[in-house]
């Protein structure tokens, strides 16, 4: 049997590379995913084809993690149907600039999606997931939150305030058999990140700044995330695991 069998997974921002990576990984693994998504419903409804063309079952929920009322009807909606054993808050968003330029908006965008998204997916769906006894939370989070990065001064705050909220959460509820972690990847192949003209390091600033010598891949957080999501990580909780192929 499959390690996940029978237990239902939200991934949010499951539109995007990593996403639908860590999507496809726990799918692999045997559960039902919940599929998160708001600017590109069509990505969303083609990763649950892709998932149940390999013998995987997925649906899409679409809504704005923004939008408190949305969230709420989303969760409320998905827990007709059961409990949610395993929250990944993949979700967040860049609006890079140096902090003296910053507007308001630009910081109350990142964090809110980050940090607020993260309260107003995972709380409801938190009291559910105690009566089962069992249950995985885990947070994407970024090098940016431990090392900090330049004209991220609003990510890395975001970021790192999902790791206070990760280890705290984890005091909460580790006696209830739910574990709750958070990832922090490092340079991972994407196409903000590396690939095309636009790509924020190209293969010298690789070499440069990453003792491995290339970025990562999102089947490498995946795998990650997928092991802490599994039976075998049941003992591990409120940590912080970097995957940076020795960045910093």
């Amino acid at each position: 049997m499959k390690p996940l069998a029978g237990r239902r997974a939200l991934v949010t921002g499951a539109s995007g590379a990593l996403g639908s990576a860590i999507a496809r990984r726990l799918a692999g693994d045997g559960a039902h995913l919940l599929l998160h998504g708001h600017s590109h419903p069509e990505r969303v409804a083609a990763l649950a084809t892709q998932i149940a063309a390999r013998g995987g079952s997925a649906e899409s929920c679409l809504f704005d993690l923004g939008d408190e009322r949305a969230t709420a009807a989303a969760t409320a909606a998905l827990l007709q149907a059961g409990p949610v054993h395993i929250v990944v808050n993949n979700a967040g968003v860049h609006d890079d600039a140096v902090f003296p330029g910053m507007k308001p908006a630009q910081w109350q965008r990142v964090v809110d999606l980050s940090v607020n998204g993260f309260f107003r997916v995972t709380q409801p769906l938190v009291l559910p997931m105690l009566r089962t006894r069992w249950g995985r939370i885990v947070n994407i989070s970024s090098v940016a939150a431990l090392a900090g990065n330049r004209g991220q001064v609003n990510y890395a705050a975001a970021k790192a305030a999902l790791h206070g909220a990760t280890k705290a959460l984890a005091l909460e509820l580790a006696s209830r058999g739910v574990t709750v972690n958070a990832v922090a990847p490092g340079i991972i192949d994407s196409p903000m990140a590396t690939q095309g003209a636009g790509a924020a390091f190209d293969a010298e600033a690789l070499e440069r700044l990453v003792p491995m010598r290339r970025a990562g891949t999102p089947d490498e957080v995946a795998a990650l995330v997928g092991f802490l999501a599994g039976p075998d990580a049941a003992y591990i909780t409120g940590q912080v695991i970097s995957i940076n192929g020795g960045l910093y």
